[in-house]
């Protein structure tokens, strides 16, 4: 060895840090944790998928099923001689009315149906209108009714009156339909509610219904 010269020194290599395996135990956990939340996993999508199936479901019922109200139309509606100078003491209101069930699958069951016929918010005549009866769906009912004698609160004033407006050339009276009324879905019924329809109608001199007033629709609705 040359003088100055120094020895190598070989260094030796850090020993690596032995892998610690895991025991039998720690698999076997991390195995069944692996399981558990796959089948909550698979759990939580059948739900999730019955929840939406029976939203839907119910939805299309619910379109299905979903009550109308009855369509009340005035078809005709007259005084027969309220071109006469004097004719309270025979006289006769005579109207035609269509209730209408436009539901698929729910009928009516009608009770207590009454009319009510006014003349600038006076009450001229009142009866009922008829007995109680159920509507089929898709079915219409023709209600018909004539006032006359106890029925009607008639007064020579009050042809005084309608003479007064006839002649302008109109005379406008208000019927009122009221009557109780229940849902039915298959075996199913609902209970009763109120029902209230009131229609304007016009008629002409000679005490026929105007062109302008025939099968209007009344509107409708419940207390």
């Amino acid at each position: 060895m040359r003088p100055g010269q120094q020895i190598p020194i070989q260094h030796e290599r850090e020993a690596r840090p032995l892998k610690r395996r895991h025991s039998a135990s720690y698999y076997v956990h991390q195995a069944r944790d692996s399981l558990t939340t796959r089948v909550s996993k698979i759990i939580c999508g059948i739900f999730l998928t019955l929840l939406f199936i029976g939203g839907v479901a119910a939805f299309i019922a619910w379109l299905s099923l979903r009550p109308h109200r009855p369509r009340i139309h005035i078809r005709d509606f007259s005084i027969p001689g309220l071109d006469q100078p004097t004719g309270s003491d025979n006289a006769e209101i005579i109207f035609n009315i269509t209730a209408r069930n436009s539901n698929q699958a729910i009928g009516y069951y009608y009770d207590s149906v009454e009319a009510l016929v006014y003349y600038r918010s006076q009450v001229i005549g009142s009866a009922p209108l008829v007995d109680s009866f159920y509507q089929e769906p898709k079915n219409t009912t023709i209600l018909y009714k004539v006032l006359s004698g106890a029925t009607l609160n008639m007064t020579s004033d009050l042809w005084t009156e309608f003479t007064k407006d006839r002649a302008v050339g109109t005379v406008v009276f208000r019927v009122d339909i009221t009557g109780l009324v229940r849902f039915k879905v298959s075996t199913w019924d609902s209970k009763r509610h109120r029902m209230h329809t009131n229609c304007d109608v016009g008629v002409s001199p000679d005490g026929s219904i105007l062109a302008s007033y025939k099968n209007k629709r009344c509107p409708v609705y419940f207390t």
